[in-house]
């Protein structure tokens, strides 16, 4: 998508703090932390939302979750805790229609949900 700011971060045309990044997903942190630790991962390949998936695209979204809790060890978050995030659609409050999941954690949470 030419438009869309992930697509243009995953392809090196925006800077970005990146931590992360394989053949499937690349991770960096986020601009407007709401954690000391904010992480966004991505898949490489554009999805609007968890909508727009298929079949295909379900060991994606696995890999997406592996690799959430590999770097939540590398942040040192593991043992305290963290939260991922998934938005999907303006009403849950997706803003970049990329599909990404958030990385959260460095800081005790409050339960939204329990």
């Amino acid at each position: 998508m030419n438009d869309c700011i992930f697509c243009k971060i995953i392809a090196g045309e925006i800077p970005s703090s990146q931590v992360y990044r394989d053949e499937r997903v690349t991770a960096f942190r986020d601009i407007q932390p709401a954690a000391p630790t904010h992480l966004l991962i991505v898949p490489n390949k554009h999805l609007d939302s968890v909508n727009q998936m298929t079949a295909e695209d379900a060991p994606l979204l696995g890999h997406l979750f592996f690799v959430a809790k590999q770097l939540a060890a590398q942040e040192g978050l593991a043992e305290s805790g963290y939260r991922l995030i998934v938005n999907t659609g303006a009403g849950a409050g997706q803003t970049v229609f990329h599909l990404h999941l958030h990385l959260l954690g460095g800081k005790p949470m409050s339960h939204l949900v329990g």
